[in-house]
């Protein structure tokens, strides 16, 4: 059992060590405030996955952990090193599209600086709209082409000093309403389940395969 032991451990360690050097989460803070419920519902449940997935693009995966009721309907992004969509990764219940409406993310006034959607740059789910955006366990991915001498890296700092934000429409709270949220700087609260729990999800799964290894 101990040798169990060890191993699952080891084997956590390489492959923490390996997601998170390709994965950077962010949280989001409300910038509408039409409702403390809700704004405090979507602190706490809305996240995204910065990766690399090579080939001059970086992949942003949306996901609502839940458990309250919500819906991400839009995504936008302003600025930064992009140079346009290139694909959608729809998860199961997810339709996703270019081009949201409304064309700019709500409340964008308030945020600082205001946000600013660049041209292209957003997308929407599509009718029914609540129920093919991203609810609660569900995930959204907008694969993004790079500029041309940009890199992860580039975005990462970017996405850090602000140059480039991410924003997301929600609605089908609880109480029907919507709120609007801007991703915060790397190192702003993550909801869980995020990349890690991910990671947690893969290791119970391994654990019976491992122990059958170690009984031959």
């Amino acid at each position: 059992m101990k040798k169990v032991t060890l191993l699952l451990s080891s084997f956590v360690f390489f492959f923490a060590t390996a997601i998170c050097s390709q994965a950077v989460p962010l949280g989001f803070e409300n910038i509408s405030a039409n409702d403390v419920a809700n704004a405090a519902i979507g602190e706490s449940q809305f996240f995204v996955d910065v990766t690399d997935p090579g080939g001059g693009q970086v992949l942003f995966t949306f996901g609502n952990t839940g458990p309250a009721a919500s819906s991400i309907t839009d995504v936008y992004f302003d600025d930064g090193s992009l140079l346009g969509i290139a694909s959608f990764i729809n998860g199961a219940g997810v339709d996703f599209s270019q081009g949201a409406n409304p064309a700019n993310l709500p409340a964008a006034n308030n945020a600082s600086p205001p946000f600013v959607t660049t041209a292209g740059f957003s997308a929407d789910s599509n009718p029914p709209v609540a129920a093919n955006g991203v609810n609660p366990g569900e995930s959204l991915g907008v694969l993004f082409n790079l500029q041309v001498g940009q890199t992860f890296a580039d975005v990462i700092s970017q996405l850090g000093d602000l140059s480039l934000r991410i924003g997301i429409h929600v609605q089908a709270f609880p109480d029907g309403e919507s709120e609007a949220f801007v991703n915060g700087p790397p190192g702003t609260p993550v909801p869980e389940p995020g990349t890690m729990l991910l990671l947690g999800s893969v290791m119970v799964g391994m654990v019976p395969f491992i122990r059958r290894k170690f009984k031959k």
